[in-house]
């Protein structure tokens, strides 16, 4: 299954967990606490953590079109909700997995 890992640097991952998961609960299954989240799509599923500098996300899909479109619309999200504090995110193919 393909996978893809983000690591955002911020000061305050546990509130950008917390306000991506709330959004997203009202349309699709989230769970979270302070220091983890976790989104599930039709398209894949997400995982949020949070480390003391940086939010740290890994997505993972059937296919990497379904991947690239995950990657997506969590990107988006997470760059609204952040404030200006990230302004873009970089995607990383998990190790094994070629590019996405």
């Amino acid at each position: 299954m393909p996978t893809m890992t983000a690591n955002v640097p911020t000061a305050d991952a546990g509130r950008l967990i917390h306000r991506l998961c709330k959004h997203f609960s009202h349309k699709i299954d989230a769970e979270w606490d302070a220091h983890r989240g976790r989104l599930r799509f039709a398209l894949g599923e997400c995982r949020l953590d949070a480390e003391p500098d940086a939010l740290v996300m890994t997505c993972a899909a059937e296919t990497r079109k379904a991947l690239a479109e995950l990657g997506e619309v969590v990107a988006s999200h997470l760059v609204r909700f952040a404030g200006g504090e990230v302004e873009a995110v970089q995607w990383q193919a998990s190790e094994g997995e070629g590019g996405v």
